[in-house]
């Protein structure tokens, strides 16, 4: 029996943590292995909210330091799921540091993470279809097969030739044709 589908909204996650000693390097900023590990729990979640199911990490995207955070701060996370396969799902995961005395308030990071949901016995399971609503929604939605076909290509779990949705990124159809 098909499951419901479900809409994107309905995945939405926000996370809050406040930087303290333990979570900091030497330099008194956020360790990023700490920041992987919240970014994996408040996806997860989302993910979890999705499919109803347990559900494992299967891929973690480009997480790039771009802005350190530091001692004291309010990390805010937000997630939610972009685009479902059949028992795969992309979470989008955004990251918000909030210097609260100063008033100062930045976006940190983002990346894309990937979960199958599981049954009991830890073998995939399919997951509801996602309906975007938004338009920043509907494009999350429309990337994420380049995505997923890009994952699955460095992974070497797809062959480049068939990965449909990236020729029309690296080859250019008008090389090779005659005029």
């Amino acid at each position: 029996m098909a499951k419901k589908a479900k809409k994107s909204s309905e995945s939405c996650v926000t996370m809050t943590e406040l930087v303290l000693p333990n979570d900091t390097n030497t330099l008194n900023n956020l360790m990023g292995g700490k920041l992987m590990h919240w970014m994996d729990v408040v996806s997860a979640i989302a993910a979890q909210k999705h499919s109803n199911r347990i559900v494992v990490t299967a891929s973690a995207d480009n997480i790039s330091f771009k802005h350190p955070i530091q001692l004291g701060d309010v990390v805010t996370l937000k997630a939610k799921v972009t685009r479902a396969f059949s028992s795969s799902m992309e979470v989008y995961v955004e990251v918000f540091a909030e210097n609260i005395p100063s008033g100062t308030k930045f976006k940190s990071h983002s990346a894309f993470f990937t979960f199958v949901a599981v049954d009991q016995g830890g073998r995939p399971i399919d997951v509801p279809e996602l309906m975007p609503e938004t338009d920043e929604e509907k494009e999350l939605y429309e990337g994420a097969l380049r995505r997923r076909q890009l994952r699955l290509v460095l992974a070497k779990r797809m062959k480049p030739e068939e990965a449909t949705e990236l020729k029309s990124i690296f080859f250019d159809k008008t090389i090779g044709k005659a005029e």
